[in-house]
């Protein structure tokens, strides 16, 4: 399952100190648009694992300046409310999926 965060909701999860992966996203972008259907996939593939959600830049735009987003798409990998890893642009499911297993 993939959550669309507010600042409040993505609060919340940040503090409950699981692994998150979280899409930094807007609907007017192209690679956005292209990673959205693996973003879907890895939140049915690691339901329960890991919390997968995704955040719109226009509607949440403190959260993206808290977190440098400079360019979108932009996945932050969190893990104990702490960012570990990221990955700017569309890349292959395999490279999300990497980091997801190597967090645990």
């Amino acid at each position: 399952m993939t959550i669309h965060f507010n600042k409040e909701g993505f609060e919340k999860a940040l503090a409950s100190g699981q692994t998150m992966l979280v899409d930094f996203w807007a609907g007017w972008c192209g690679p956005c648009k292209m990673l959205a259907p693996t973003i879907e996939a890895l939140g049915e593939q690691y339901e329960g694992k890991a919390i997968v959600g995704k955040i719109d830049v226009d509607e949440e735009q403190e959260l993206a300046i808290r977190y440098g987003v400079m360019s979108i798409p932009t996945v932050i990998f969190f893990k104990g409310g702490a960012e570990v890893d990221r990955k700017v642009g569309v890349m292959p499911t395999q490279a999300y999926q990497d980091v997801l297993d190597k967090l645990g």
